[in-house]
């Protein structure tokens, strides 16, 4: 029985050996969608990315260790300085929506606007406790 099973294997060998063998042109389908592949695989790519990526990111400290008090107190100075901002640009915008040379002093800034030439302006702030300034310049059509 043995070596009747060898001889049907090797029939089976030879006939599937005979047999016309086609063969096409292969066909490069890319994978990735951003270079031409099926939208669909992105989210399955963006798994594998993270899946594999081990870095950690280190956390903001500042922002963990500070209590609600003084967040909710660095949110109020913030909203606070926009008021003042938005009131001290009213007065220097006029109605046709161009910057109005001069000087506006608040409390502890000091804002100048110098007209250069040909529709240049300058516009230095100055922190009235430090002394520090900026400075930076528009063209106002």
């Amino acid at each position: 029985m043995h070596r009747l099973s060898l001889v049907f294997i090797s029939l089976a060998l030879v006939s599937g050996l005979s047999g016309t063998a086609y063969a096409s042109e292969l066909a490069y389908v890319p994978n990735n969608p951003s270079f031409g592949g099926n939208p669909l695989n992105g989210p399955v790519l963006l798994n594998q990315a993270q899946a594999q990526n081990h870095f950690v990111a280190k956390s903001d400290s500042s922002s963990s260790s500070q209590s609600a008090l003084t967040q909710f107190n660095t949110m109020l100075q913030s909203a606070i300085l926009s008021r003042v901002s938005s009131a001290v640009t009213s007065s220097i915008v006029g109605t046709n929506g161009q910057l109005i040379p001069g000087v506006v002093e608040t409390t502890d800034f000091r804002i100048a606007i110098t007209n250069l030439s040909s529709g240049m302006l300058q516009i230095v702030t100055t922190d009235k406790t430090t002394g520090q300034t900026t400075q930076f310049q528009v063209n106002q059509p």
